[in-house]
């Protein structure tokens, strides 16, 4: 909503804009993803600033056949990363202000919390949560978390990823961990989205060589290393001619006009 109010007032009077927006930024783990690896680094990139950044996972998709073991690798690196659940957050940092607490409170309501849940208004702290038994209907699913609660969704095939992602609008950034090159391939050509990572999170945004975007509610231009120079520079087109010799045949009324059209036929 905000994007577009900017770049609303900005065509009042015709200001070029480039957009950095969000979404919800998917994270798929299929049944060949080193589990132990996928563990750490989606942990990392989904609870960096207590999940308050723009490309932190949003949503978790995973095989079923692995879904139990990466929930139980996860909640253990959690518990390594920040101490046991229900043991204090004294170094996990706050969300950013007493409304956005309180929103993410109540996302959590009347959900299966696996993993955490517990939230501190007086510091306006929430653990880092893990959600079960997420349905797309629930609330979610509906908009850009931008906290640390993940939901976690299972899927049987690869299609139901593809499917489920393009239903809705494109995501900032996408994750994927598999060792499966033809599927990394697959997914990569079959989704739309700004960028991301294959058995990694969040690492693209930190490369000067790769452009950061995103795509249709995602965003619009990208920047970042020699991409900023492309995106706020304007590129002004000059043809510098020679006085020394000029081609007549250019101009109206020339007398050999005949000529050339007759060789043109």
């Amino acid at each position: 909503a905000v994007g577009k109010t900017v770049m609303e007032a900005a065509s009042r009077h015709l200001t070029p804009v480039t957009l950095e927006l969000g979404g919800k930024s998917p994270c798929i783990v299929d049944e060949t993803a080193n589990l132990k690896l996928a563990a750490r680094r989606i942990v990392w990139g989904k609870f960096l600033n207590a999940g308050q950044t723009c490309v932190a996972s949003d949503y978790l998709m995973v095989h079923h056949s692995v879904k139990r073991e990466l929930i139980d690798e996860i909640k253990r690196v959690i518990e390594i990363f920040y101490g046991p659940t229900s043991g204090g957050m004294d170094s996990f940092p706050k969300i950013i202000n007493e409304k956005h607490f309180n929103r993410l409170v109540g996302l959590m309501e009347n959900e299966d919390i696996f993993l955490g849940g517990n939230a501190d208004p007086s510091a306006r702290k929430i653990e880092p949560t893990l959600v079960d038994h997420v349905s797309w209907d629930s609330p979610l699913m509906q908009g850009e978390i931008f906290g640390p609660v993940l939901p976690i969704l299972e899927f049987d095939d690869l299609s139901e990823v593809i499917l489920a992602v393009n239903q809705r609008p494109k995501p900032l950034a996408l994750y994927y961990f598999t060792a499966r090159k033809d599927r990394e391939e697959k997914i990569l050509r079959d989704i739309s989205f700004g960028g991301g990572c294959i058995n990694d999170t969040v690492m693209h945004l930190a490369s000067i060589h790769l452009p950061f975007g995103g795509v249709g509610e995602s965003g619009m231009g990208q920047y970042h290393g020699k991409a900023s120079f492309d995106t706020f520079t304007h590129y002004k087109s000059i043809l510098n001619k020679s006085n020394l010799i000029d081609v007549l045949l250019r101009y109206p009324g020339h007398k050999h006009i005949g000529l050339v059209k007759r060789i043109m036929k």
